[in-house]
C-alpha cells in the first residue's frame, strides 16, 4: 500500500495536492518492475513537500553543490536493488521510500513556459520524483531515454501531455 505524506507551504495555492500526489506516485510506480510495492503487505511512504524556492535553493546548494533553484529534489531513503528484500522483511511493515520536494516559482514558471497548468506541471515533477526514488535517473542517454518512456507512459494513464514530445514551430 503506498502512503503519502505531503506538506506544503505558501505560494502554494490552496488544492487537492495529495490527491494529486497519491494519483502521481501510483502511476509511476505501476509501470516499474517495482510495481508489487502497491499491492505488498508493507506500507510504502513518500513524503512529499511543496515548498519555496529559497527552501529548494538551500537544499540544492547544501545536497547538491548547486547555487540555485531547481524544480524537484529527491532523496532515496532506500537502494533501488534493495526495495523488494526490505519491504519483505520490514520489522514494522513500514518503508519510506524517500523524500520530494517541489520549488514553487520554478514550477510555475515553467508551466507557464510550457502552456501547461501548475498542477499538471507538479504532477509530471511528482512522478519524475518518484521515478528517483525507484533508482531511475537520467545522467547517460539510455538511461535517460528509459526514464522519460516511464515518465511518458505514467503521464499518457493520467490523462497529461508527453513533456518531452518535439514540436517544429
Amino acid at each position: 500500500m503506498l502512503e503519502i505524506a505531503l506538506s506544503s507551504e505558501a505560494p502554494w495555492p490552496d488544492q487537492d495536492w495529495d490527491g494529486l500526489a497519491q494519483r502521481a506516485a501510483t502511476a509511476a510506480i505501476e509501470r516499474t518492475p517495482h510495481g508489487q510495492l502497491l499491492t505488498g503487505a508493507a506500507t510504502v511512504e513518500i513524503s512529499f513537500r511543496l515548498a519555496s524556492d529559497d527552501e529548494v535553493h538551500t537544499l540544492n546548494k547544501q545536497y547538491r553543490q548547486k547555487d540555485k533553484p531547481t524544480n524537484v529534489l529527491s532523496f532515496p531513503m532506500v537502494q533501488a536493488d534493495l526495495l523488494e528484500t526490505i519491504a519483505q522483511n520490514s520489522d514494522d511493515g513500514e518503508v519510506l521510500l524517500g523524500d520530494i520536494i517541489l520549488a514553487h516559482g520554478v514550477c510555475v514558471a515553467e508551466a507557464a513556459e510550457r502552456g501547461i497548468s501548475v498542477e499538471d506541471h507538479a504532477m509530471h515533477l511528482m512522478v519524475h520524483g518518484t521515478l528517483h526514488l525507484l533508482g531511475y535517473d537520467h545522467m547517460d542517454d539510455d538511461e535517460a531515454e528509459g526514464m522519460e518512456q516511464i515518465e511518458r507512459d505514467a503521464l499518457a494513464a493520467l490523462g497529461l501531455h508527453d513533456p518531452y514530445l518535439i514540436t517544429e514551430d
